[in-house]
C-alpha cells in the first residue's frame, strides 16, 4: 500500500505550522522571496472551533495519475510522486482527484499554471514529512502498511482488555492551550493621558515580560507568526530568550531581521500582523508580541548595549540613500553591515520621516529616533539632514557620484475629496496638521510649510477611517478641542485603520459618525467653513476587492457642525520633478514601477537607481518600507558582486 499522512482533527490546535514547514521545506529551509510563493501542499481547515489539516491521500490506484496524459504523476516509493518538468497544465488530475488536495499554482506572474501536490518531502534531506515533523501536538502522522498493522493491534488489545479504543481525544490538544490569558501592556487612564503627548502604553515590567512569554506556545521556530511578519522575525526564538533571561541574546537576534525594532513594537498593526496570527487568539488572547518586542530593545539599549556589526572588510561602492524613512534606514542598515560607505540624504532636521513627523509623540516617543540616529552614525551611516533633493543638492550628482541612488522618499502627495469649498479658511489636510503638531512637540523652530493650526476650544471633524484618521482625531483631543469627530462613509467593521486605536480614540472622547458621506462644505458669512453637509449610506454589495460599497441613503441629509475639516483620506506620491529623464517608470497611480525580467525586485528601469517603500506601493505599513529598503540593499550587494566578477 502507498504510504499517507493521516489528520487528527481532536488534536489540531489550527497553528499552520505545518503548512509553514511545507513551504520551507520546498524552498531549502527558507522564507520564500515572494508573497505569492507561500504555496503549501497541506492545508488547514476551521470549522467553527474546531480545525485539521489535509493533505493528498497518495491513493492506491490513484486516478489522478491514471489521468494524467504526460506520466508527470507516477508511482514511485509507495506515494504518488509529481514531475513538474513534464506537466502541461491541463488540469486532468485536479478534476479526477475525488479529495481536491491537487492544485494548480504559477510560482512568478508570468510563468504558466502547473500541478502542485504532496510529495511526502521525497526531496527534502531529511527524508522525512516535515510537517509530520514540525507538529506540535502529534496530530500529524504518516501512514504505511507497518504503522496500521501496529494501529489494529494496539486497538485490539486495548479492546480485549476492556480499555477504551483510544486515549481522552484532543488531550494534547488542551494540554498545550492550557495557558493564562492575555495581560499585555497597561495604558495610562484616559482622563491623564489626554493632557499630555507622552507615550500611552506603560513598559511591560520583568515580571510581566515573563508572564507573557511563559504563555507561548512554540508552535515551531518557523511559525505562523513568522510568516505573517513582513520582516519574518524570528518570533518563537525572541520570546523562548526572554523566558530564559537571555535579553542582550535576544535583543541580537531582533537586529538580524529588524533595523527598527523599538519602532515595531509600538506602530505595527500587530492585531492585523503577528498578533493576528497567534494561534492563541481565539484562546484567552494573543501574546502580547509587540510589547515583548519593545521590552527586549528598550531593556537591552537602557543596558547599555548597541547593536554590533560583526566583523566585516570595507567596499569601494559608495550608495546615496534619499529619504530617512523606514525604507531608507532599512537599505542603509543592511550596506553599512555590509561594509558599503552609505550617505543618507533627507530634508527634513531629523531622520525617521514620517516615523517622526508623521506618527504622533503619543503613540512613538521621538527620543527613540535620537538614539537611533547615534546607533546608525557610530555604524559609520552619514546622514545629510535639511538637505533636498532638486533644491539643496542635484539628482544627477548623486547619480554621477555613486555606485548605486536608493529612493525611500514616501508618498507626501495630499488627497483632495473633490468637495466644493475645500480651499476655505479651516480646512487641512492630514499631514501638515499631524507634522507642524509633532515639530511644536518637538520644540523645532516653526515651519512656513507646516503652519500650526490652532484648535483649542474649537469643533473639529476628521473626515476618513485609517489609522492617519485616528492620530489626527487624538492629537486634536490633547490639543484641547471643544469637540472632536470622526465621519467614516462605512461601517466600523470596515475601517481600514487598526482597532485598537478606535479604542483608544473612543476612551479619550472621540465621536464617531459611521456610514456617513460628505456632499459639500458649508462656510460661514467670513468664508469660513462652518459645517459639513453630510447624508447617511448603507453598505451595498462587495466591489472587485472585496469590500461592500457605501450607497447614499435618499433623504438622509444632514450637517456636522465644524469650525475645523480635518481631510485624512491618504496620501499619494508627490511630484519628484528630478526624476526625469532617467527612464524610470511609473504605474498608473503615479507609484514609481521597479522588477521586470532581468531586473532587481526593487531595480527602476535605470540600472543604478533603485527604490523602495511607499514610494513604490503607495502608503502602506512602516514595516513593509523596512523590508522594501533591506532587500533593496541586498539587490545591490549582488549587482556589486556581479560587477566585480565582469
Amino acid at each position: 500500500m502507498n504510504k499517507f499522512i493521516v489528520a487528527d482533527a481532536a488534536n489540531c490546535i489550527g497553528c499552520h505550522a505545518c503548512e509553514v514547514v511545507c513551504v520551507t521545506s520546498h524552498h531549502q529551509d527558507a522564507w520564500p522571496q515572494q508573497r505569492s510563493h507561500f504555496l503549501p501542499r497541506i492545508h488547514v481547515f476551521f470549522h467553527r472551533n474546531v480545525s485539521s489539516a489535509t493533505t493528498c491521500h497518495h491513493c492506491n490506484d490513484a486516478p489522478c495519475v491514471a489521468s494524467c496524459p504526460t506520466q508527470a504523476l507516477q508511482f514511485a516509493n509507495d506515494s504518488v510522486q509529481f514531475k513538474e518538468t513534464l506537466c502541461i497544465g491541463c488540469k486532468n488530475c485536479v478534476i479526477a482527484c475525488p479529495f481536491g488536495a491537487i492544485e494548480m499554482v504559477a510560482n512568478d506572474d508570468d510563468a504558466p499554471q502547473l500541478a502542485q501536490k504532496c510529495d511526502l518531502c521525497s526531496q527534502h534531506a531529511s527524508g522525512q514529512p516535515a510537517c509530520v515533523a514540525s507538529c506540535p501536538t502529534q496530530a500529524l502522522r504518516l501512514m504505511d502498511e507497518t504503522s496500521i498493522n501496529q494501529l489494529r493491534r494496539e486497538r485490539q488489545v486495548r479492546s480485549a482488555t476492556g480499555q477504551p479504543v483510544a486515549a481522552v481525544r484532543g488531550e494534547r490538544r488542551q494540554a498545550i492551550l492550557d495557558k493564562p490569558p492575555r495581560v499585555g501592556a497597561k495604558k495610562v487612564a484616559a482622563d491623564n493621558r489626554k493632557q499630555h503627548f507622552d507615550e500611552i502604553y506603560r513598559p511591560l515590567a520583568e515580571c510581566d515580560a515573563e508572564y507573557e512569554s511563559e504563555r507561548c506556545l512554540y508552535c515551531a521556530q518557523k511559525a505562523w507568526c513568522n510568516w505573517t511578519c513582513p520582516l519574518h522575525n524570528a518570533i518563537p526564538d525572541f520570546i523562548r530568550l526572554v523566558k530564559e533571561g537571555n535579553i542582550i541574546e535576544a535583543a541580537e537576534l531582533c537586529h538580524q531581521s529588524s533595523s527598527l525594532p523599538e519602532i515595531c513594537g509600538r506602530v505595527c498593526p500587530q492585531d492585523r500582523l503577528c498578533e493576528g496570527a497567534c494561534t492563541l487568539k481565539n484562546e484567552g488572547g494573543s501574546v502580547a508580541i509587540g510589547n515583548l518586542e519593545r521590552y527586549i530593545t528598550d531593556t537591552a539599549l537602557a543596558m547599555g548595549w548597541r547593536p554590533t556589526i560583526s566583523e566585516m572588510t570595507p567596499r569601494k561602492e559608495r550608495v546615496a540613500v534619499i529619504g530617512a524613512g523606514p525604507a531608507g534606514l532599512g537599505c542603509a542598515d543592511i550596506l553599512a553591515r555590509a561594509g558599503v560607505h552609505v550617505d543618507v540624504y533627507d530634508r527634513h532636521p531629523e531622520i525617521g520621516g514620517l516615523l517622526t513627523f508623521g506618527i504622533p509623540p503619543f503613540k512613538l516617543d521621538k527620543h527613540l529616533l535620537a538614539v537611533r540616529r547615534e546607533i546608525f552614525s557610530g555604524m559609520g551611516i552619514h546622514f545629510h539632514l535639511n538637505q533636498e533633493v532638486g533644491r539643496d543638492l542635484a539628482f544627477n550628482d548623486l547619480v554621477e557620484n555613486y555606485d548605486a541612488v536608493f529612493l525611500g522618499v514616501g508618498t507626501y502627495g495630499l488627497m483632495a475629496a473633490g468637495l466644493e469649498g475645500e480651499d476655505a479658511p479651516g480646512v487641512i489636510q492630514a499631514l501638515p496638521f499631524l507634522i507642524a503638531s509633532t515639530r511644536e512637540v518637538m520644540g523645532l523652530e516653526v515651519s512656513a510649510e507646516y503652519p500650526l493650526t490652532e484648535i483649542k476650544g474649537k469643533r473639529v471633524v476628521v473626515l476618513g477611517g485609517g489609522d492617519t484618521a485616528m492620530d489626527c482625531l487624538r492629537t486634536a483631543v490633547r490639543r484641547g478641542a471643544a469637540s472632536v469627530t470622526c465621519a467614516y462613509r462605512r461601517d466600523e467593521m470596515s475601517m481600514p485603520g487598526s482597532k485598537k486605536e478606535v479604542i483608544n480614540a473612543r476612551e479619550e472622547g472621540v465621536n464617531f459618525e459611521f456610514n456617513v458621506q460628505p456632499q459639500r462644505i458649508q462656510r460661514n458669512r467670513k468664508g469660513q467653513v462652518s459645517a459639513v453637509g453630510m447624508i447617511r449610506t448603507k453598505m451595498g454589495e462587495p466591489g472587485p476587492d472585496g469590500r461592500r460599497r457605501p450607497q447614499p441613503v435618499a433623504g438622509s441629509e444632514f450637517e456636522l457642525q465644524a469650525d475645523v475639516l480635518i481631510m485624512a483620506f491618504g496620501f499619494q506620491p508627490h511630484d519628484t520633478p528630478w526624476l526625469r529623464g532617467y527612464g524610470i517608470k511609473r504605474d498608473r497611480w503615479g507609484n514609481i514601477a521597479t522588477g521586470g525580467k532581468g531586473r532587481g525586485t526593487t531595480q527602476t528601469g535605470h540600472e543604478k537607481i533603485f527604490a523602495g517603500g511607499d514610494v513604490v506601493t503607495g502608503a502602506d505599513l512602516v514595516v513593509t518600507a523596512m523590508v522594501a529598503g533591506r532587500q533593496a540593499a541586498t539587490e545591490m550587494l549582488t549587482l556589486f558582486r556581479q560587477q566585480e566578477g565582469l
